[in-house]
């Protein structure tokens, strides 16, 4: 790593200066996360790991909710496997780490550390599923997978990083169909209800979808800088890797047949696709929902503040906990009132609460919101009921404020000119026309460093030619450049 890498960070380069060192100065500053020993690899810190905690629950009670269960399989996996599926592992090659000895032994077969798990769970669902009673079968697993990349940046693409994969197996390519699209629909209501992230929802070109897949969904949120990111993927997998390693039932009219399958995952990188959405030159600003703390209370240390300010600070740190809020009370003593601001801005927390001895005597606590900075006096009986409202509020916000930047940032064109100049900078999402052949995309990749980035689920009509080739356009669809 550079040498500068390494350096601790005291100021946040500002957002229009340079985006992409303000992210990165965001995540360390904040102590999400920091840079490892192993290249390409991060250490997530535990205010960062707070946030996927947050995540991750949020993301398991829906599963459940769905009827999925958590499992776990090995990390390692058997070459033999991997390659059973040709498509799979040649998407796959340039990505996967080897291992090739056990201690001094070097191994008989080369294993692979996860990158994927489509192939060690498909091996096992093939000796599980006997009948069509057994169906479906809805897994899902917690877990870390390596990637080789060739270039990361913390959170948003590491050699090494937590995800979810859900796999399940069905009758009918019909249920799978839905199975896949429903679990689209879960990613989506998440990003937008949890995240504040606000999500364009389709289908992946044959060229951008998975690797082994039928079809690949994506959601695909706007970045703050005008870049797509790719915020989960829902892959129909069909018969493809059923038929590969086997996975047969005895249906209901008696046949033999292979089993259809979906899989699913959302990665730690949405921690920066929070940062890149909401985050201002101050720092994080965190929706209520996945903020570890959704309160900080900073007591004014004046006069005889400990018999006075202190008592009254707990009393509303215990009231909005036992309120179900999640809350810091700041009673540091070696720091100053203004630089817990600072801090407590820089780490995203939605609400402080300030409590001196003038607010005692007025029996109420300023309220500041990190979105706006505005400053409410709130009465300290009122503060559970009305700080609920306000995080609800707050949440809200920022959903509306992120929507209104995706919709200012989304243009519609029709020809190969507008499209052009449209894309030049990072514009956000660019809606053209496209004629559906792979030769036009893959040229508009190359001149214009820009993809596809779904297409929607409810193809619309052409809006022109194709703003590569000029022939009729199949569909509009959406250009970014992403992450």
């Amino acid at each position: 790593m550079p040498a500068k890498q390494d350096t601790f960070v005291t100021e946040i380069t500002p957002r229009s200066e340079d985006f992409s060192r303000w992210y990165t100065d965001v995540v360390r500053r904040a102590e999400l996360a920091d840079y490892s020993p192993v290249k390409g690899s991060m250490v997530i810190r535990p205010y960062g790991y707070a946030v996927w905690e947050l995540m991750q629950a949020s993301l398991d009670a829906r599963f459940k909710a769905t009827g999925h269960v958590n499992a776990y399989f090995p990390l390692f996996i058997p070459e033999s496997l991997l390659r059973k599926e040709a498509a799979h592992v040649e998407g796959f090659a340039p990505q996967v780490a080897w291992v090739t000895h056990g201690g001094d032994e070097e191994l008989e077969e080369r294993l692979v550390v996860r990158p994927t798990s489509e192939a060690i769970i498909g091996t096992m669902y093939a000796k599980w599923i006997q009948s069509w009673r057994d169906l479906p079968l809805l897994i899902n697993q917690w877990a870390n997978v390596v990637r080789w990349e060739k270039v990361t940046r913390l959170f948003l693409r590491t050699t090494e990083f937590l995800w979810q994969e859900g796999h399940t197996a069905h009758e009918t390519r019909e249920e799978a169909e839905a199975e896949a699209l429903r679990m689209l629909g879960v990613y989506k209501d998440f990003a937008e209800s949890e995240l504040a992230m606000p999500v364009r929802d389709g289908r992946k070109t044959e060229s951008e979808k998975f690797a082994g897949a039928e079809v690949t969904y994506s959601i695909e949120a706007l970045m703050g800088d005008g870049r797509a990111l790719q915020a989960g993927t829902s892959h129909m997998l069909g018969q493809n890797f059923s038929k590969v390693f086997d996975i047969k039932f005895q249906a209901r009219d008696k046949s033999l047949q292979y089993a259809w399958q979906t899989s699913w995952g959302m990665t730690t990188r949405l921690i920066g696709g929070v940062i890149m959405t909401h985050g201002d030159d101050s720092g994080l600003i965190l929706p209520p929902r996945i903020a570890p703390y959704q309160v900080v209370i900073v007591p004014i240390p004046r006069g005889n503040w400990q018999e006075t300010v202190l008592p009254r600070a707990r009393e509303a740190a215990a009231a909005l906990t036992a309120a179900g809020v999640r809350v810091m009370l700041d009673d540091r003593e070696e720091y100053t009132p203004g630089w817990k601001y600072a801090e407590w801005e820089l780490r995203g927390v939605p609400l402080r609460i300030e409590i001196g001895p003038r607010d005692i005597a007025k029996s109420q606590a300023l309220v500041v919101r990190r979105d706006t900075r505005e400053k409410l006096p709130v009465p300290l009986d009122e503060l559970a009921a009305r700080l609920r409202a306000l995080l609800a509020a707050l949440q809200q916000d920022l959903l509306d404020r992120a929507l209104k930047f995706r919709d200012d940032h989304t243009r519609r064109v029709t020809t190969r000119d507008a499209f052009e100049e449209a894309l030049r900078g990072r514009p956000g999402f660019v809606v053209a026309p496209w004629c559906g052949r792979e030769e036009c995309e893959t040229g508009i990749k190359a001149d214009m460093q820009t993809t596809i980035r779904n297409i929607p689920l409810e193809p619309p009509p052409a809006s022109g030619g194709c703003i590569r080739c000029g022939n009729p356009g199949l569909t509009d669809v959406y250009f970014a450049k992403s992450y």
